[in-house]
């Protein structure tokens, strides 16, 4: 198309209204994925944005789009259908903590198993916020909330545990106040054949307000995270001075100067690695014993579930005896009504 103008990320913006709180993290999540697919070039028509039930799953009002509001946790089942009924389209499943991996959970694991290229963002604020705050499967042991007045003695789900145990090849983490770094990250998403699994630390200012400030916060951030690149050496800090090394099968935090540790005593990021061991370590370490590790933690090529069906059916069709309806009703026994 000769006349095909660039888009810019206002133009995936909606006319309608965004009716998230003040403050909630939803807001920079939603212009992190507009101006994400505005830099990857896309066309409206292209996309389609799929979501559950939340306050996250609002987001396909806010596109413009193709998209669809769905039900309680069954987004990633649909989504995985509109990928293998239009493979050409990119297709985003919007989803929460609570609608992806509590009443969602068997979708979400299936299908990442089936590995269908999709991206999926998971946001994470560590409560039930559209139905006013009952704790949710990522809420912390001892969490006190209208659901558990004296404190959860349930133990949280981790994202990427689910992701990694149901053979994800692709794991990413970011925060909802770093816009610059999400954007990178979504694009990184959106190039990866196959699930892709973005899980967003987002804020829920009216249920569960600060709950990821421990290392979100800017004034302490750059001590309590680690970005991980792929090909750098894993190193974090305010002077960028401290590190992560293996000390035998267990990750440990290193500061380089002392007792001789150098650059080139820590590891090195390979998100292509097919093993998940250190990728699940890199995803599990938490604050205060370990920095958060955000960016892309695996990104590793497999055989995709829609385009494998795809090219299934075209090996299949040229095989195939019967080429059309009228050859399958008279393949079988025929005779004719006089």
């Amino acid at each position: 198309m000769t006349d095909f103008k660039e888009l810019t990320y206002v133009d995936f913006k909606s006319d309608q209204l965004v009716k998230w709180c003040p403050g909630c993290g939803d807001h920079a999540i939603l212009n992190s994925v507009q101006k994400a697919m505005a830099d990857l070039g896309y066309k409206k028509e292209d996309v389609a944005v799929i979501s559950g039930i939340g306050c996250s799953s609002r987001f396909p009002y806010y596109m413009d789009t193709y998209g669809f509001h769905t039900i309680h946790g069954r987004g990633a089942a649909i989504a995985s259908g509109v990928k293998v009924a239009n493979p050409k389209l990119s297709v985003w499943h919007i989803t929460g903590d609570g609608d992806a991996l509590a009443i969602g959970g068997n979708h979400f694991i299936h299908a990442v198993r089936r590995n269908i290229d999709m991206n999926v963002i998971l946001f994470n604020n560590q409560i039930y916020g559209l139905t006013k705050g009952q704790y949710s499967p990522t809420s912390k042991r001892g969490f006190v909330s209208k659901t558990s007045p004296f404190g959860t003695v349930e133990s949280p789900f981790r994202p990427a545990e689910l992701c990694m145990g149901a053979r994800g090849h692709f794991f990413a983490r970011c925060i909802d106040n770093d816009l610059k770094h999400q954007v990178v990250v979504m694009k990184d998403a959106a190039a990866h054949k196959g699930t892709s699994v973005v899980e967003v630390l987002q804020n829920c200012v009216i249920f569960n307000d600060k709950t990821h400030e421990a290392v979100t916060a800017k004034a302490f951030r750059a001590d309590r995270t680690i970005y991980l690149e792929q090909g750098k050496p894993m190193v974090f800090g305010t002077d960028s001075n401290k590190g992560l090394r293996l000390n035998g099968l267990a990750l440990e935090v290193v500061t380089i100067g002392e007792n001789g540790i150098t650059e080139k005593d820590l590891l090195v990021h390979d998100a292509t690695c097919s093993n998940t061991a250190l990728h699940l370590m890199l995803a599990e370490m938490e604050y205060p014993n370990f920095p958060v590790a955000l960016g892309v933690i695996r990104a590793v090529e497999a055989p995709v579930y829609d385009q494998a069906l795809a090219q299934q059916i075209v090996d299949v069709q040229e095989q195939a005896k019967i080429k059309s309806f009228n050859d399958l009703v008279m393949s079988g026994d025929v005779w004719d009504v006089e």
